[in-house]
């Protein structure tokens, strides 16, 4: 009896000696195609600033803000469908002194509003003499919104544009099309005039 429960456990050994032992793999991400960097201008007729966008993006008017009247008709969208993300345009006419600090104020608001879940919050000062000055802030980690600026001469207008990728946050997988769009954002900022 024992000769053949030997002869079983070494055949059993000697069946399982040829299979690879299995290695998990680890979860990859889709592979990413970026179109063309290419741009348009905006110059929306009426519209107090102009800039250059992406050709792959398109300009979407906004009706209303979550319901909300606008306070002007130069609120847009600019939707890039290849990542399903957008850059949410606001603009405002400054009233007064009082008006463009609450301006500034909201959107310091709105940025450190990521603070319980970004790593970081880096601010770039930007500006182009005698046009606007403004800044960048650079969400870091698992934020919703990762990136927003705004312009102003600070005396009559205020535009500010926050970037939206509709998607569960994941900053690892998300990266290189965040770089990628920052670049676009760059590009306004540097094309950006008003009229």
């Amino acid at each position: 009896m024992y000769k053949y429960l030997l002869v079983l456990f070494i055949f059993t050994l000697l069946s399982c000696a040829n299979e690879e032992a299995f290695i998990p793999k680890p979860h990859a991400f889709p592979k990413i195609t970026f179109p063309k960097k290419e741009f348009v201008p905006f110059n929306e007729p009426g519209a107090p600033y102009s800039f250059e966008f992406p050709a792959y993006a398109k300009m979407i008017k906004n009706k209303d803000f979550m319901g909300e009247e606008l306070p002007n008709e130069y609120w847009y969208d600019m939707y890039i469908a290849d990542f399903d993300a957008k850059f949410h345009i606001t603009y405002y006419q400054i009233k007064d002194r009082a008006h463009f600090d609450k301006l500034i104020n909201d959107t310091y608001r709105l940025s450190n509003e990521h603070v319980q879940k970004a790593n970081a919050i880096n601010e770039t000062p930007i500006s182009k003499e005698g046009v606007y000055f403004g800044k960048m802030f650079d969400i870091t980690g698992p934020a919703a919104t990762p990136l927003t600026f705004f312009m102003t001469d600070e005396d009559k207008n205020f535009f500010r544009a926050s970037l939206y990728l509709n998607t569960q946050v994941r900053p690892d997988s998300l990266s290189p099309i965040y770089d990628f769009l920052k670049v676009d954002a760059k590009h306004i900022i540097n094309t950006f005039v008003w009229k």
